[in-house]
């Protein structure tokens, strides 16, 4: 299958399929490049790829009547980015959304993991119905055609699938212009292992008329399993694809995934594993897993600022945004999917040589023409569940309050 640049904007009708049709036929292949010298493959590239190379967007926002109030206030622009876990807990979602003091209100939302048709997230479109529930305009780029439930505990919950998509999304109060998305390389082959997909990861980008000024959006999602160095490249795609557009002050968020690990393959993950435990897990729970732009990823950081993109003052550097605590790591990571049986004595045990948590910061705001709004612009919000005490993602939430830079 071809991934391209989408510049094709639809409707949700656009993400209707037959495509389950094949699934179980799918499923025997155990690499892309099997199946894509299938006579199977002839069968589902046309459909498969209507759907991986479009975005869908909608309009439901009434605050463009608003936009002259707004303009006189000349108050400051908001953003939030955050991963939200399929979508799952939805209602939970929408409400911290709307009522959270630190979430709600934003000009955009730059949100990834969300599903359109999954069971382990009610079959719902997650970036439809939020869209919907909240007053916002929204734009949708699937990145995966999931051939199952899910990994780990998803494969066992109640239901079937139905559109079996996933992907990121993007919202906003005001009109989203140029909307498109640039797909990315995948750092491991998707039809390999437990978990199988057709699909590639994408950065979905769109032009915010923000009453106060214009800017550019882009809602990242980097490879989870995957080299640091895919990662690098995967950030230098988009910040190439950028310097083809005309120049506006831009904001990048997301889930960079920056967890220090290389996660190819278990064997990789594995060797990552014992390196830090010669570093000294105290060492690498204090140092590094919070502050990854310090040396285990800072190729990456030190790429966006070598090409004009600050983020240190864009983030509440070294607070984590994704935690594992030694009685969830499991669940949270679903680790036995990739990593041996043998492993896990010893993950427990460097865990508990830290307090039995560590914590990790994968969620990130980069920004050229930008600067934050203050001292406390640049926030991180955890401890995020519904009215149930059920946690609302294994992310938390990063805000920002930003402004235009005069320059």
């Amino acid at each position: 299958m071809t991934p391209r640049i989408s510049n094709k904007v639809s409707g949700p009708d656009v993400l209707d399929h037959s495509l389950d049709g094949h699934f179980a036929e799918l499923l025997r292949f155990e690499s892309t490049r099997e199946f894509e010298e299938s006579p199977l493959h002839s069968k589902v590239r046309e459909e498969a790829e209507r759907i991986l190379n479009v975005v869908v967007a909608e309009d439901f926002s009434e605050a463009e009547a608003r936009r002259d109030n707004v303009r006189m206030e000349g108050r400051d622009i908001s953003a939030l980015a955050w991963n939200v876990e399929r979508g799952t807990v939805f209602d939970g979602i929408v409400g911290a959304l709307r009522e959270h003091e630190g979430l709600n209100q934003k000009d955009v939302l730059l949100l990834s993991e969300l599903d359109h048709g999954m069971a382990r997230s009610g079959n719902r479109f997650v970036a439809r119905d939020l869209a919907e529930r909240l007053g916002l305009n929204y734009a949708f780029a699937p990145v995966y055609i999931a051939l199952q439930k899910g990994s780990g505990v998803e494969a066992a919950v109640d239901g079937e699938n139905t559109r079996s998509i996933h992907g990121l999304a993007m919202f906003s109060k005001w009109t989203m212009r140029n909307v498109h998305a640039v797909p990315l390389p995948n750092g491991k082959d998707k039809m390999w292992g437990k978990e199988k997909r057709l699909g590639w990861l994408r950065a979905l980008i769109a032009d915010i008329e923000h009453p106060v000024a214009a800017f550019r959006a882009v809602t990242v999602h980097l490879d989870a399993h995957c080299s640091r160095e895919h990662r690098r490249r995967q950030m230098q795609i988009i910040l190439d694809h950028l310097e083809t557009l005309d120049p506006l002050p831009t904001l990048i968020g997301g889930d960079w995934n920056t967890t220090t690990f290389n996660s190819q393959n278990s064997t990789r993950a594995i060797m990552g594993y014992w390196r830090r435990v010669f570093m000294g897990p105290k060492n690498v729970a204090r140092n590094h897993l919070p502050h990854p732009e310090r040396y285990f990823e800072r190729p990456l950081f030190r790429m966006l600022e070598n090409r004009g993109y600050s983020f240190r003052d864009l983030n509440e550097i070294g607070t984590g945004t994704l935690h594992y605590h030694v009685e969830s790591i499991e669940k949270n990571t679903n680790l036995r999917d990739w990593v041996p049986e043998w492993c896990f004595p010893f993950i427990f045990w460097a865990a508990n040589r830290v307090g039995g948590s560590v914590s990790g910061r994968l969620d990130w705001f980069a920004g050229r023409g930008i600067e934050p709004a203050g001292p406390s612009a640049a926030r991180t919000i955890g401890g995020l569940k519904d009215e149930n005490g059920t946690p609302l993602s294994d992310h938390d939430a990063i805000a920002l309050d930003f402004r235009v830079s005069e320059a």
